[in-house]
């Protein structure tokens, strides 16, 4: 254990989050994301939800303010029904890391899932919410 560091990060995605360079890309995928099959990198954080993870990563982890939209969001497929009310947590949790104003992208399913396969890393959670899925790109320290 260390302090500052939530114990919802194991170690070995505190590792992947210090190796990663800046524009480097995690994802953080829901239960039904397809993370083994496409991932470089792979963490299992099965136990716990995308927010908690969200809000315990992004404490320790800078998004990158030289693009338009550091955070990509798995948009839901035209004519589903599902509701997202898991984004405006999201949109939540960043604000709360980053108070200056960023975009969350919408990216279609497919797009999503080849972006995820070019990612340094996967986070596989045990997140029930659908389109709970989320791209995080790395900024820079100050």
């Amino acid at each position: 254990m260390l302090k500052g560091i939530s114990s919802l990060i194991p170690p070995d995605l505190l590792k992947i989050l210090m190796e990663m360079g800046h524009a480097d890309e995690i994802v953080l995928g829901d239960g039904n994301f397809p993370a083994a099959s496409h991932a470089r990198r792979l963490v299992r954080c099965d136990g716990h939800g995308v927010p908690e993870l969200l809000d315990a990563v992004l404490a320790l982890f800078p998004l990158d303010v030289y693009v338009k939209s550091p955070v990509a969001l798995m948009a839901v497929t035209p004519g589903d029904p599902v509701e997202t009310p898991v984004w405006e947590e999201y949109r939540k949790i960043v604000r709360k890391h980053h108070p200056a104003e960023i975009e969350l992208e919408e990216m279609e399913r497919a797009a999503f899932y080849e972006r995820a396969k070019q990612a340094y890393a996967i986070v596989s959670t045990g997140e029930r919410a659908l389109y709970a899925n989320i791209i995080l790109k790395k900024g820079v320290v100050v």
